[in-house]
């Protein structure tokens, strides 16, 4: 363990920053990635975490990233009691502690890159959800992941049927031209 307690990050760190020390954890291009599939597509297999991303992960990287985040806290891994070559990843507590930041780069995102509507629709509601939709998603993801009890209304359910309204929209309006 580091001295924060929270994470097994061994390397020598550039500083003690806590903005670098995130980004030595997270600052690549797959890491937030590979976080967000899990967060927002609930992909907690290797397998769908691989053949399912929009952005076509390398396995080596894939791998790479889902043990470094074992390693650091991040996640959990057990094996698939239905499948012995299988396991099932689960977000910790630090991890499901990340939606807010995925929430404003997801919101950043929306005004300041070329971002489709079909993959932006979910940035949007969390954006105009702000604070209180989080906290019932983490609280959701905490049901899911930790086995929390669960608290209300599907976050994730919103969030799918609203990209999945889109992507509908987005094909209608392509058919048309």
């Amino acid at each position: 363990m580091n001295p924060c307690g929270r994470c097994t990050m061994t390397e020598p760190h550039r500083s003690g920053c806590p903005i670098n020390l995130t980004l030595e954890l997270l600052g690549d291009r797959w890491s937030l990635i590979v976080i967000r599939d899990i967060i927002f597509g609930n992909r907690r297999y290797f397998r769908e975490l691989l053949t399912r991303s929009e952005e076509g992960i390398a396995s080596n990287i894939l791998a790479d990233r889902v043990k470094r985040f074992v390693e650091n806290g991040l996640l959990t891994r057990t094996d698939d009691p239905d499948h012995r070559q299988k396991a099932l990843y689960s977000l910790t507590e630090p991890a499901i502690q990340l939606v807010p930041l995925l929430a404003q780069i997801g919101a950043w995102g929306r005004r300041y890159t070329p971002a489709t509507r079909e993959l932006s629709v979910r940035a949007q509601l969390l954006e105009e959800g702000g604070p209180k939709l989080w906290a019932a998603f983490m609280d959701e993801l905490r049901s899911i992941h930790l086995g929390a009890p669960s608290k209300g209304r599907s976050v994730i359910a919103t969030l799918q049927s609203a990209f999945e309204r889109a992507v509908g929209e987005s094909a209608r309006s392509k058919a048309r031209k």
